[in-house]
């Protein structure tokens, strides 16, 4: 066990002195660091772990970042920012060492079964059906917004147990194996002429009862777990100083020769950016033990908001040139997001894309009552629902 920031700095060195990234590619480069104990330093040995303090783990990221080596995060986001958590919490030892390592090395893609068409903001509501049949269980429903579902090997999803009891406490969470008999995923093409969403339904599935996490009828706890670090994942990504969707901006402010007129906005947006970078920095140094809590859901939010109105800008200052968008060809990407380069053409679309950064990960609205109730103290929303049984609840 390795508890000193300098030994495994030391180990994290070796490993790209002995490791050539370029030579044997990301999923041999990730398979070998993950069997060093430098994928999640928390975890026990031989989980991807050295059973150190998670801090360490910020040593080993900036030296392979500093190494040009291309997080495990941009391979298998889901994945690596929810499922492992997830899998670490409340998994048996055959399912951590079943799952971890080619969730790591990004073998094997994960997505996220939550959402259904009668159950967005509120998750607990769901309808999709779980019932056992001695060893397994057959699952029926339809889930949707599923991010990556056409390239995943499994899913995180949450189904209804029990429809007798309240709707937070008859769900039990499974992983399923997307490509089971009966799972049919459905591209949703979005505004940008692409299908990195899906509808995904689930007719006569069978589960395994070992492919289970946690207890049944109380899914809801371990969805609370992924929904977490699902939130600090997507607003927990440190970006360098004057990266990403603010340097496009400046790089936009530049090709239109320096205008005065948007250099107050871009100052604003830059000071804004700034802040928000340092605030991600103070949440991930808080972060020391255990799942995150709702923090994740302070800088999730202000990241959503703020990479809009970046957006929003780039599109005024390049004024027409912005404008054109000449290939709406339906594509189904193998990445989450905005790829490419910093083109007229991809600063649309990055504009259009951002539309949605609102909405996934948890609504903008549904942040702001985590942040009033569980950061503020604030009184809850009446829920005149939340101990009915879910079947006598109307939908």
């Amino acid at each position: 066990m390795m508890t000193d920031e300098q030994e495994v700095r030391q180990a994290t060195l070796r490993l790209l002195e002995e490791v050539d990234f370029e030579k044997v590619g990301g999923v041999a480069f990730r398979g070998e660091q993950y069997d060093r104990g430098l994928a999640f330093v928390h975890h026990p040995v031989g989980l991807g772990g050295l059973a150190a303090s998670p801090a360490l783990q910020g040593v080993i990221d900036e030296l392979l970042a500093n190494a040009n080596i291309p997080p495990a995060f941009a391979s298998n986001p889901i994945g690596v920012g929810m499922g492992a958590p997830t899998v670490m919490t409340y998994g048996s030892v055959d399912l951590q060492q079943r799952l971890l390592r080619p969730l790591f090395t990004g073998e094997e893609i994960w997505c996220q079964l939550f959402s259904e068409p009668g159950a967005g903001s509120d998750v607990a509501s769901l309808a999709t059906r779980a019932i056992r049949d001695g060893d397994e269980w057959i699952l029926n429903g339809q889930k949707v917004w599923t991010t990556l579902a056409h390239v995943a090997r499994w899913g995180m999803l949450v189904a209804r147990s029990d429809p007798e009891a309240p709707k937070h406490r008859g769900l039990t969470y499974f992983v399923l194996d997307m490509r089971a008999v009966g799972v049919e995923v459905r591209p949703l093409r979005q505004i940008t002429g692409e299908a990195e969403f899906n509808e995904v339904y689930l007719t006569d599935v069978r589960i395994p009862d070992t492919m289970r996490l946690g207890d049944i009828g109380r899914g809801w706890s371990v969805a609370i777990t992924t929904l977490m670090n699902e939130r600090a994942s997507i607003g927990g990504v440190v970006m360098p100083r004057s990266s990403g969707a603010i340097a496009e901006a400046i790089g936009a402010f530049r090709t239109m020769g320096s205008p005065s007129s948007g250099l107050d906005q871009l100052m604003q947006l830059w000071c804004s950016t700034e802040a928000l970078r340092l605030t991600s920095l103070r949440a991930a140094a808080q972060r020391q033990q255990g799942n995150p809590g709702p923090e994740g859901s302070v800088v999730k939010l202000a990241n959503a908001e703020l990479n809009q109105k970046i957006y929003e800008y780039c599109i005024d200052i390049q004024q027409d040139a912005s404008l054109l968008y000449p290939d709406y060809t339906m594509r189904r990407p193998e990445f989450a997001g905005v790829h490419g380069d910093t083109s007229s053409r991809s600063m649309a679309q990055a504009f259009l894309r951002s539309r949605a950064n609102t909405i996934e990960g948890g609504t903008s609205e549904v942040m702001r009552n985590i942040l009033g109730e569980r950061v503020l103290g604030l009184p809850g929303e009446p829920r005149s629902d939340k101990e009915l049984p879910w079947s006598q609840i109307p939908r």
